[in-house]
């Protein structure tokens, strides 16, 4: 725990700077998880009036980096297009876009129409397969209290990524320092806990609360919304559900936003376009981005009261 209050505090310090009357406002959100998120859509697939850029809506997505090593979270602010899905690299000077793209971009297109007078920040990190408890999959956990060599995983890189975005004072490159006010989460994860251990689908409402605690102090307000993306099983096995355990970590989802006056489940159902055993189709990426960004709007009135305003930190 000690680590993980040590990398938040320095984040809240970085991010902590004078305010300047003519700084552009910026609504932040914060997207993560695993490969949901990451997104498996294909971008040819995407309608003609989705290829160019999303207006208003600037986007910072965080290299992805591998647990015990140093190097994930570098990234660059850019406008919101097609190509931030699954392929999408970065070296903190250029982004290499995709061929896929994910949730981003319909819940960036739909928020910045809900609110038509702001402009609209997104800081995406995510890793595909990663777990919230440590042990339970091969590709990365998200555990805070994580005793790994190096002592990096997911939400060192997450928190990286945080700090990489706020160290630029103008994102839009427009000459002027920009201030970005937290507005809320949004987490596409469980399907690893949910997969061949029970232990870590057990322990997912607990882990989950305490993931979504931790980013809620990271971005400085403790009643930021959360939206939780439900997680749908292909069914494709034997015994019909591909994740063992995912009738429990889906319980866990309903049990931790029913407990959260600002936390909300979004559920598309479960009759998918699959692309695969484990990834949504094109259209199913556009409909969930939509869902979220809904969700995040109805959250927005009742939860976003007196929030505190991040400001880019002096150089």
């Amino acid at each position: 725990m000690l680590r993980a209050i040590t990398q938040i505090l320095l984040i809240l310090l970085a991010c902590l700077s004078s305010v300047s009357a003519m700084a552009a406002e910026y609504m932040l959100y914060y997207l993560g998880g695993q490969s949901n998120m990451d997104g498996y859509g294909y971008v040819s697939e995407l309608p003609r009036e989705w290829g160019g850029t999303v207006d208003s809506v600037m986007i910072f997505q965080g290299v992805q980096g591998e647990d015990g090593k140093a190097g994930g979270g570098e990234g660059i602010w850019a406008p919101l297009k097609p190509g931030h899905g699954t392929g999408f690299n970065t070296d903190g000077k250029t982004n290499t876009l995709s061929d896929r793209f994910g949730p981003e971009l319909s819940f960036g297109k739909f928020i910045a129409e809900l609110n038509p007078n702001k402009n609209i920040a997104i800081i995406k990190y995510s890793r595909g397969g990663t777990s919230l408890l440590e042990g339970a999959s091969g590709y990365g956990n998200w555990e805070p209290d994580s005793e790994l060599e190096g002592g990096i995983n997911q939400y060192d890189h997450a928190l990286m990524t945080f700090r990489n975005a706020l160290l630029h004072r103008d994102i839009d490159q427009d000459g002027e320092v920009d201030t970005l006010t937290p507005a809320g989460i949004v987490w596409m994860q469980g399907e690893a806990d949910a997969y061949d251990n029970p232990v870590a689908a057990r322990a997912y409402r607990d882990n989950l609360k305490r993931m979504m605690d931790l980013f809620r102090a990271a971005l400085h307000s403790d009643d930021l919304p959360v939206v939780i993306g439900r997680i749908i099983d292909s069914g494709r096995d034997e015994d019909g559900l591909l994740m063992d355990y995912s009738p429990i970590v889906q319980q866990a989802q309903i049990d931790y936003t029913a407990a959260d006056r600002c936390a909300t489940l979004v559920d598309i159902g479960d009759k998918l376009n699959w692309s695969d055993d484990w990834h949504y189709g094109t259209e199913d990426y556009l409909r969930l981005g939509k869902a979220f960004a809904k969700a995040a709007g109805n959250l927005a009135t009742e939860c976003l009261v007196d929030q505190d305003t991040i400001e880019k930190p002096k150089n």
